[in-house]
């Protein structure tokens, strides 16, 4: 996670609902089937759901009692005394529900929540885990911040106060712009709590890892942290075996032609006096790499990207600099080079890894203690219920704009 900036999560979530990514997955506003009541939609094995029945709006004073059974300021978990509510979960569970449907472009609009991940873990019950997780790193920071005599900025409430009152100005009615957090399952008074805990973890990381804490990290220190998670620079020319459109294997001519063509690109870059600038050279004249274009200063990659057989071998094999021979991956005949990497442009990211780090020691030093609610939040009803709140609020919006 990423915290160097205060969020302006208010911004961030009037602006979603503005911009209508707010609207009901899988149908228009208003459309649908459920009950008025807001039992939600219906959602079959393949994660694909049926249409929405909006919620009735003024039957709902909570979001989170609307749409998960339980009082937004019950108790699911504990850590070092302090409380972890409904309703922080919920809005990591909502945010977490959307990253996960965002990775399917819109071809899903319910998750496969049955889904067995092994060890007895459902999607659903990771989901709600890495939720809860979520919520525990931000109440750790303020007590982290607490230890250290940190306190929140003063402006930081002011500031999302303003917005506040700025959206209703242009809504022109502070229940509408209620409406709309609550499409993000949040709340004015927890936005406050969020940017509060963004500015408390700008200035825990400068405590800790600012230029005067004697901790800055060196550039040894980043590098030694990229050459631990495997990351590496290479830019390549790409001939390929197979086709573009079917991914079939190019006749076996056709594929002997390639690797001549490469072998004759190879020659020319070992003859060269600059073989890097004439590696860029080649590189726009003869690869086959449809990603060219958006990366003309070549790929970065980490030991979590997944990368056609041989290709990390023979790039992790090359010194800073140095040119590869011919590589056949499956994709066709690779000419590798590798490049350096900035340290400069990692440090925040070093930075930002040593403070989850710090958040998670917190973590395991005062044990996270569930209550018997966290078990009874069911993650597939809560999302039904979502979908029917965010209809409700979209046809509101809709009405608002149309009347």
């Amino acid at each position: 996670m990423k915290h160097t900036k205060r969020f302006a999560a208010l911004a961030l979530a009037l602006a979603l609902a503005l911009s209508g990514c707010g609207k009901t997955p899988g149908g228009a506003p208003g459309s649908s089937s459920g009950s008025a009541s807001g039992s939600g939609s219906g959602s079959d094995s393949s994660g694909g759901s049926s249409q929405v029945i909006p919620m009735e709006l003024s039957q709902v004073t909570d979001p989170y009692l609307a749409t998960s059974g339980f009082a937004g300021g019950e108790v699911v978990a504990k850590i070092n005394g302090d409380d972890i509510t409904v309703a922080e979960l919920l809005y990591w569970l909502n945010a977490a529900t959307q990253s996960y449907l965002g990775q399917f472009y819109g071809q899903l609009s319910v998750p496969p929540w049955e889904a067995d991940l092994g060890d007895g873990a459902t999607l659903a019950s990771q989901m709600k885990e890495q939720a809860l997780n979520t919520a525990v790193f931000y109440r750790s920071l303020y007590q982290m911040a607490s230890q250290e005599g940190l306190a929140p900025d003063s402006s930081v409430a002011s500031d999302v106060n303003d917005e506040y009152a700025s959206m209703v100005v242009q809504m022109g009615k502070e229940e509408l712009v209620d409406h709309m957090l609550w499409m993000q399952l949040t709340t004015l008074d927890q936005l406050i709590y969020l940017n509060q805990c963004s500015d408390l973890y700008a200035q825990l990381q400068e405590l800790y890892y600012g230029e005067d804490s004697g901790s800055y990290p060196t550039d040894a220190d980043v590098n030694a942290y990229l050459d631990e998670g495997g990351y590496f620079r290479v830019k390549h020319i790409l001939l390929m075996t197979i086709d573009q459109e079917t991914n079939e294997p190019l006749p076996e001519e056709e594929v002997a032609q390639k690797k001549a063509d490469a072998d004759g690109l190879l020659a020319q870059l070992r003859a060269a006096e600059d073989p890097i600038a004439l590696f860029d050279q080649l590189m726009k004249e003869h690869s086959e790499d449809g990603g060219l274009e958006s990366n003309p200063d070549g790929y970065i990659f980490d030991a979590d990207d997944s990368l056609v057989g041989g290709f990390r071998e023979a790039t992790l094999a090359l010194s800073v600099g140095e040119i590869s021979d011919v590589v056949e991956t499956d994709y066709g005949y690779h000419i590798m080079l590798r490049l350096p990497l900035d340290p400069a442009d990692y440090r925040s990211q070093f930075i930002s890894q040593q403070m989850d780090v710090r958040a998670g020691q917190w973590k395991e030093d005062h044990a996270v203690e569930k209550t018997e609610l966290y078990d009874k939040v069911d993650p597939a009803a809560f999302w039904d219920k979502c979908l029917s709140l965010q209809a409700a609020v979209q046809a509101e919006l809709t009405a608002k704009n149309n009347g």
